[in-house]
């Protein structure tokens, strides 16, 4: 997929800003805009909300594991009963931690 971005001469500052991040991480100016458009978008959700973000999971599934997390009696997390109902994969909640994770330890969470 291609974005365009059209900016104006008042927005350079920004285009300077996200260049001088890509070049410190060594990204491309695309990986760093992704990144601040993920950061925004997910910062502070939890891991279900994440996971149908990524269209990993339906609301719906999601609401029928909350309600069975909140009646397991052995405390099993949210990603573990995703799993064995089938509705995800390891690797899918392994990708939503890894979002989750990665604006926690940013915000000093």
């Amino acid at each position: 997929m291609q974005v365009t971005l059209y900016y104006s001469d008042e927005d350079q500052y920004v285009i300077d800003l996200v260049d001088q991040l890509a070049l410190r991480e060594r990204k491309s100016r695309s990986a760093v805009v992704l990144s601040i458009l993920e950061e925004y978008f997910e910062r502070g959700k939890r891991i279900g909300e994440i996971l149908v973000d990524l269209g990993f999971v339906e609301p719906r599934d999601l609401d029928s594991a909350l309600k069975a997390q909140q009646k397991d009696k052995q405390g099993r997390q949210l990603g573990e009963i995703l799993v064995e109902k089938g509705l995800v994969s390891r690797e899918d909640i392994v990708r939503a931690l890894t979002i989750q994770d990665r604006f926690r330890s940013r915000n000093g969470d």
